[in-house]
């Protein structure tokens, strides 16, 4: 082993034993070298690695101190199925690629981490954001893209805003998102509920719950619809679009799952929007990671000017460092390969869960798009207690599907899944589990 080797090896032992701990002093580089015998130009190389890795900093005319002697590690594996957490699996995320952009960034965007940053977010991000827009049938124009601290503040910003229309009530598929349930009920927004099932929407309540004349705007998920996996058809989708048009509502389109599209006819609202009705909404947090902190919303001209006074009130900016490392990683051609490989990797999962449940649940109904998160519809004679108690006992992760319903909404018997974070191996033994315990349970009659 080479000199340097050695006592880089021997330091970062110390760190990540704790022996050196966080803000400790490295010895001086004079005295490294009488301890290892050693050249100061070894030593020197052997400090330049670990500041390279991070562990360690210099401060000029005082020395090298010790950054952190935390070192990551895997979580153990567990026996348990989760079925449960709908968080992208860390394991599929390419973080040396993006831990270059972050560092980049640092260098390249060193005058705009040091002042507040723009209202809109920033412009070069916005450029590369309209032509991954455009992938996903979005075509708008850079004014009418904002970048939001993700997709919840643009929600609460809409949420809490006025509309042209002046409407108050807000509309809402039952069952949605578990975070704008929240978001509603914690501020005690007017709300509106209409049932969404595998399905779709059914279109004559639409319409009458539009005429009423009080809706502001219609919050939805026409692909891949959370929780149920479900996509709205074409011709939902374009009757939707007309009754917003003819009742002066707005569409708020939460197009999340868009990098996770494996035909090319799925379109999404905002593409056939002919009288700016749709606000347009998509998040990284699903196809990167969650703590990045980067949303997308594209406004109707109508609407620019009222969101950006209040996003300007609410959060000056986004991060600024999570935006341009990410603007590096979509320039540099990173997240378009890293895009295909996930997506065939979470597409490979969605086919195992899609095939065990028309293998061992064929009398139950159950969403038939394949996409990592689907349900089974129960019947009445289910004791979803004992039910879920029973495959807790069989180590099987489940979420309850009441957080994803309003207070006062009829909620369906769902058994929510979610193969996000479920091994592929592990996929179709925790649905055959699930099919042994609906029988066990003695409450379903095939």
């Amino acid at each position: 082993m080479l000199k340097h080797e050695y006592v880089y090896q021997t330091l970062l032992t110390q760190i990540q034993a704790g022996e050196l701990k966080a803000g400790t002093k490295i010895p001086s580089i004079r005295k490294l070298a009488e301890l290892f015998s050693c050249s100061k130009s070894s030593i020197l190389a052997a400090l330049e690695k670990l500041e390279n890795q991070h562990l360690i900093y210099a401060k000029p005319k005082s020395g090298y101190y010790v950054v952190e002697h935390k070192i990551f590690k895997e979580p153990s594996k567990t026996t348990k199925i989760d079925f449960a957490t709908s968080a992208p699996n860390w394991h599929s995320f390419p973080y040396q690629d993006f831990q270059h952009c972050l560092n980049k960034a640092i260098d390249t965007f060193q005058s705009d981490l040091f002042r507040y940053g723009t209202q809109k977010g920033l412009p070069s991000l916005i450029n590369e954001v309209e032509k991954i827009l455009q992938s996903y049938q979005v075509f708008a124009q850079k004014k009418q893209i904002f970048i939001t601290s993700g997709v919840q503040q643009a929600l609460f910003l809409l949420s809490t805003m006025p509309f042209l229309n002046n409407r108050k009530k807000i509309l809402v598929e039952q069952p949605s998102y578990h975070i704008y349930m929240d978001l509603v009920k914690l501020h005690q927004l007017p709300i509106v509920g209409i049932k969404r099932t595998i399905d779709g929407i059914n279109l004559q309540q639409l319409e009458e719950i539009f005429s009423e004349g009080d809706i502001k705007f219609f919050y939805t998920m026409p692909r891949f619809q959370n929780p149920l996996g479900t996509s709205l058809s074409k011709k939902e989708k374009l009757e939707t679009l007309k009754l917003a048009h003819k009742y002066d509502v707005y569409i708020v389109e939460d197009d999340y799952l868009a990098d996770f599209e494996y035909t090319k006819k799925n379109d999404p609202l905002f593409a056939n929007d002919l009288h700016g009705r749709v606000i347009y909404l998509k998040s990284f947090s699903k196809i990167m990671f969650p703590g990045l902190r980067i949303g997308i919303a594209v406004l109707p001209d109508s609407l620019i000017e009222t969101f950006q006074q209040f996003k300007t009130v609410i959060d000056i900016d986004s991060s600024m460092i999570s935006q341009a490392a990410l603007e590096l990683y979509l320039k540099s051609g990173m997240f378009e390969h890293y895009q295909k490989n996930v997506r065939d990797k979470y597409l490979a999962r969605a086919k195992i869960l899609q095939t065990s449940l028309e293998t061992h649940l064929t009398n139950y109904d159950f969403a038939s798009d394949i996409v990592m998160h689907s349900h089974i519809v129960l019947p009445k004679q289910v004791d979803m207690n004992a039910l879920l108690n029973q495959l807790d006992e069989y180590d099987i992760l489940i979420d309850s599907i009441k957080k994803n319903y309003l207070d006062n909404f009829y909620q369906e018997r769902i058994l929510k899944l979610n193969v996000s974070n479920c091994e592929p191996t592990d996929i179709e033994k925790g649905i055959k589990q699930i099919s042994y315990s609906l029988k066990d349970t003695n409450n379903y009659f095939e």
